[in-house]
């Protein structure tokens, strides 16, 4: 790309957040983006359905942007919410406090497994795949219903076991790929490069809005540490957005494999130089700024690392492409919510929302634990459902 592309970047709190929302997407200039008269998709992000701080799109962030894009007169607004092998949209809507904020602002919210919500269907990009025609030699499919529209990404700040960082080209995999994206994972990188190639064809117009108030440092994108941070960023250009992103948490972005594609294809700015970073920050402080995150590994990440990357990747099609893939995906909802999530998980999470202005603010839209009393999901739990396979 020629010119430079712009990141909007602004310091929040849990007092000014709303407001901040608001600055930080007129410094993007998102109307000159955006359509007014399209619907608009609200893409969040449920890396997980149980409450963890980072792992998920907070409920300031959807009601920070729909109060803002409602008030500029963005009236179609439509939140649309993907389900993974382990990940239950439904539940996260609740646990993470997005019904409160649906319900206030009437945005409804459609499933891309619903049939009556949205139709999967074959699609012949017209420019060049890295990997997602052989992958799937029978035709790529996604959803018919984000053809003609905007979409908003609202993806958070964390690392991840697979690509080290995520943040706005991952939030389209669970949008634009059914259950089998975990066919991918191989080649994770290049995909991702084919999605914001599909999605510059398809979509009427793409921007993406990240959450950084709580960032997520670890073996994300679930069993992480919260750090604070306190910022917000903001672009039409996913690849510069998150070359900041990454090097925010401390990665040189162009050493990241799908933002060195995905810029050397002519699909966006990774290169720190080619951005401009506008707001409370600019670009020289960004290169200086190294939050130091952490990826490594837990329990599931590594038998993923085993068959996907390791000694064991010629048998990765017979484990996760076959039937036998039941196993890994009931052994990973185990460890996460039954074994990680009450042994280790709960305890941050309990110390997020007590220590934390941001957990106090989240409590503000609604306690999750509220109706079981506070009980503990926990391994108490795990012995009916072993029962049940």
């Amino acid at each position: 790309m020629s010119t430079k592309s712009k990141v909007a970047f602004v310091r929040t709190s849990p007092k000014t957040v709303l407001d901040d929302y608001a600055r930080l997407l007129d410094l993007a200039d998102y109307r000159s983006i955006l359509d007014p008269q399209a619907t608009t998709i609200l893409k969040n992000n449920i890396s997980w359905h149980m409450l963890y701080p980072s792992a998920n799109t907070t409920p300031w962030q959807i009601e920070g942007v729909a109060r803002k894009m409602r008030q500029d007169g963005f009236q179609d607004l439509v939140v649309v919410e993907n389900r993974t092998v382990v990940t239950k949209a439904k539940k996260g809507e609740k646990l993470n406090n997005f019904t409160p904020v649906h319900e206030k602002y009437g945005l409804p919210v459609k499933y891309n497994f619903n049939p009556a919500d949205m139709r999967w269907v074959t699609y012949e990009p017209k420019g060049p795949m890295l990997v997602l025609d052989k992958v799937y030699p029978k035709g790529i499919r996604i959803p018919d219903y984000f053809f003609g529209k905007n979409v908003v990404h609202l993806p958070t700040l964390k690392t991840h076991i697979y690509t080290d960082y995520t943040c706005a080209l991952k939030n389209a995999f669970g949008g634009l790929l059914d259950k089998s994206r975990h066919y991918t994972h191989p080649v994770i990188h290049e995909t991702l490069v084919d999605l914001l190639r599909i999605q510059k064809e398809i979509q009427a117009s793409t921007f993406a809005v990240a959450d950084g108030t709580t960032a997520g440092s670890g073996p994300g994108p679930r069993t992480m540490t919260p750090v604070v941070k306190n910022v917000l960023l903001a672009s039409d250009d996913q690849v510069a957005l998150d070359a900041v992103a990454a090097k925010l948490l401390g990665f040189d972005p162009m050493s990241v494999k799908c933002i060195r594609l995905a810029t050397e294809a002519g699909l966006g700015n990774g290169h720190l130089d080619d951005i401009e970073v506008i707001g409370d920050a600019d670009t020289a402080e960004i290169k200086r700024t190294d939050w130091e995150f952490v990826v490594g590994d837990n329990a599931a990440s590594k038998v993923g690392d085993l068959f996907w990357f390791g000694p064991m990747k010629p048998l990765a099609k017979l484990m996760f492409q076959t039937p036998m893939v039941n196993a890994f995906i009931m052994g990973s909802f185990i460890y996460h919510d039954y074994i990680w999530y009450p042994t280790e998980g709960r305890k941050t999470v309990d110390k997020w929302l007590r220590d934390t202005e941001w957990g106090q603010l989240f409590l503000q839209y609604g306690d999750p634990f509220a109706e079981s009393g506070g009980a503990r999901a926990g391994l108490a739990a795990l012995k009916p459902l072993l029962g049940r396979l």
